[in-house]
């Protein structure tokens, strides 16, 4: 269900994806050739990652209407009992506003090579409480559920940087290595592309 709203979000604004995506991808690679910058592979395909799921995460947070519920909720948990556990409605409204922030804590404790949850605390509830100000303006809703619920889903985010990071010490000296993780991201920003053209259609 949560998937069926990426993807339509997807359909949508995927040729803004394109478009963004070529403009910067072509102004960084300038960039770095006119300056002689070094370029890490990785952390490139990194932050193209990061620009797709920002586009995605805007298209969702600002087109996408999934209950009916219009005004302000200022009382916590109103929103997330109002559905019954595990139908449609809740496990959009409760699951889905935890989901689609767990890349973005992920993204940002990565960012700031963060070991403190109070960074990622401080940056998601300030980016929650914009978006839902933003969307009382365009006639939704602000929810403090929703803050709640995308703060929730940044300090997962969080969680899964920190054992990955646990993971990556423990490893052996070549899957520590630049070379080893800008093979990793290309086959996984390929993947990335290939499965959203081909969701698409245009690949």
């Amino acid at each position: 269900m949560v998937l069926d709203i990426f993807l339509k979000t997807l359909n949508s604004v995927w040729p803004m994806i394109a478009i963004f995506l070529c403009i910067v991808i072509v102004v960084r690679l300038t960039y770095i050739i006119t300056n002689h910058k070094k370029i890490t592979l990785y952390k490139e395909v990194f932050g193209l990652i990061f620009i797709i799921y920002i586009l995605l995460l805007f298209e969702l947070l600002t087109a996408t209407d999934t209950n009916n519920f219009h005004g302000m909720n200022l009382k916590p948990f109103t929103e997330i009992t109002r559905y019954p556990f595990g139908s449609r409605l809740f496990n959009i409204n409760v699951f889905g506003n935890i989901i689609i922030f767990i890349p973005f804590g992920l993204f940002i404790a990565e960012y700031l090579n963060s070991k403190k949850v109070y960074a990622i605390f401080f940056i998601s509830t300030f980016t929650s409480f914009v978006v839902e100000s933003v969307q009382l303006k365009i006639g939704r809703s602000f929810d403090i559920d929703d803050i709640i619920l995308n703060v929730l889903g940044s300090i997962i985010g969080y969680l899964i940087y920190v054992a990955m990071k646990s993971v990556r010490k423990k490893l052996p000296g070549f899957l520590k290595s630049d070379l080893f993780y800008n093979i990793i991201s290309i086959i996984l920003f390929g993947i990335i592309i290939y499965w959203l053209g081909s969701r698409v259609g245009i690949l």
